[in-house]
């Protein structure tokens, strides 16, 4: 029993990204299979709603594909980067409830940009600007920097 729940708690984020789509899916087919009976009645009305919910499952889908790659390619990047000993240490202060002290982390922010913008071919550097990003809060450059990572270990990768 104890080791169900350890290992249930370690792959808590699993569980919920599987759960999260699971649900996401039931929901893409029930809207594909209510567009295809607006697209058969006879209203012309009802046809141009079914065509245009038809859109939803479409780009619901194309989503929900997109952050399932990124997802499975920054994990194996971290992979990597742990394999290494490259990830960057988690030694920020933090608040009482959890939350990093965001002039530690802006602080900590500088070496990791530096670093990034002295080797801005590295996939490994924007991986670690990416962490800083996020420590910081600014989650937008986080998956942006993410992205750039991504984008350069898949052009210096070699084919698997």
């Amino acid at each position: 029993m104890a080791t169900l729940l350890g290992t249930l708690k370690s792959h808590r984020t699993k569980i919920w990204v599987g759960a999260v789509t699971l649900l996401l899916v039931f929901y893409l087919v029930v809207s594909f299979q209510r567009a295809v009976l607006l697209m058969t009645d006879a209203n012309l009305t009802a046809k141009a709603i079914g065509v245009a919910y038809l859109l939803l499952p479409a780009i619901g889908a194309w989503a929900l594909v997109r952050e399932l790659l990124f997802g499975a390619r920054t994990e194996r990047l971290a992979k990597i980067l742990e394999a290494e000993g490259g990830l960057p240490e988690d030694t920020l202060p933090r608040t009482p409830a959890g939350r990093i002290i965001r002039e530690a982390a802006d602080r900590e922010f500088e070496k990791y940009r530096d670093e990034a913008d002295a080797a801005p071919e590295d996939w490994r550097s924007w991986f670690r600007l990416s962490c800083a990003y996020d420590a910081a809060g600014d989650r937008k450059r986080a998956r942006a920097s993410m992205r750039d990572a991504v984008k350069l270990f898949r052009a210096g990768a070699p084919a698997a």
